[in-house]
């Protein structure tokens, strides 16, 4: 279960995309599961399959904090439990259980261990995301390995080249001045992963980079007070397959109908990278010398070197 992504903690979606009368199914690294809320409000998650029949729960419905199959109508409670069997009243339920996976709700997003049964380990702490900002989600499917589109999201030197229609102006500028121009890039490890700094000498960087384990990266912007952040969480979907959730918090122009603004540029800067990342070759990022790398890669040097010790191979 979770084949190469088990056990940690991801960011799969905003609290307010999960209601409370319907299911919400979802796919984290070949594991299909839904999502919905118990009677008490907080999120339930389950493997998003029938102990019965084997169909999925999602197709189903939410009544009184309790998940009902489609197919039979079996109901099952946020814990997993065999809450109601109709026609068979006198049946015993106790050793029929759904297989719940823990889950929080915490500062606006939902958060998923890819592990079954509870935990004592709880998700890191993004300061960020407790500052009361004004968030926003979107998602896209790439169709290459999760390690590709994460080393993408911890990658600077290719802003120049990417993004120099969007974001990357400066950067690319500052190679059009002087080609032999250098880029020092630095990962320096915290608990929960590392910060990452690049800067071009000369030149000063007005952004900060954080990495936190497994999947998650953050982009601080600051400009005369105003605060501007991006969260880009890459969530495996299958061997070829991520979820790209983009999440941005701001601290001006607050309003919803603002909203379309900054979706439609990060739209517009994940098809920049997506088109080049779908192409690489293996579709995984190897974790042997196959690849060549220069000094600029430290970051997603670092990040291969954390997934192969902590992750890679790793099964629920």
């Amino acid at each position: 279960m979770f084949e190469g992504f088990a056990n940690v903690w991801t960011i799969v979606g905003l609290a307010r995309e999960l209601k409370a009368d319907a299911p919400l199914p979802l796919t984290v690294a070949g594991e299909k599961i839904v999502l919905f809320r118990g009677l008490d409000g907080a999120p339930a998650a389950l493997i998003d399959q029938c102990p019965h029949r084997g169909v999925a729960l999602s197709l189903g419905c939410v009544e009184q904090g309790d998940i009902r199959c489609p197919f039979h109508g079996w109901r099952f409670g946020a814990d997993g439990s065999l809450r109601h069997i109709p026609w068979n009243p006198e049946a015993k339920r106790d050793t029929i259980r759904a297989t719940r996976l823990p889950v929080r709700e915490i500062d606006g997003v939902i958060w998923l261990r890819t592990a079954q049964g509870e935990t004592a380990d709880e998700p890191p702490p993004i300061e960020s995301l407790t500052c009361g900002l004004r968030l926003c989600a979107q998602s896209f499917v790439w169709r290459v390995h999760w390690t590709r589109v994460m080393e993408n999201m911890l990658d600077s030197p290719h802003v120049a080249f990417v993004h120099r229609r969007t974001f990357g102006g400066a950067m690319a500028r500052a190679l059009d001045e002087n080609s032999l121009a250098r880029m020092d890039v630095s990962f320096e490890p915290h608990e929960y992963g590392g910060k990452i700094v690049a800067s071009v000498v000369g030149r000063r960087r007005p952004a900060a980079l954080d990495y936190v384990f497994p999947n998650l990266m953050e982009l601080s912007l600051d400009f005369r007070g105003r605060v501007f952040r991006i969260f880009a969480i890459c969530i495996p979907v299958g061997e070829r397959e991520t979820r790209l959730l983009l999440l941005t918090a701001r601290g001006f122009l607050r309003a919803g109908l603002f909203d379309a603004l900054f979706l439609w540029s990060n739209r517009r800067i994940a098809e920049e990278d997506r088109a080049i990342v779908e192409s690489s070759t293996p579709p995984f990022s190897p974790l042997g010398g196959e690849e060549a790398s220069m000094p600029t890669d430290a970051a997603t040097l670092a990040f291969r070197r954390l997934y192969r010790q902590r992750l890679f191979g790793s099964s629920a």
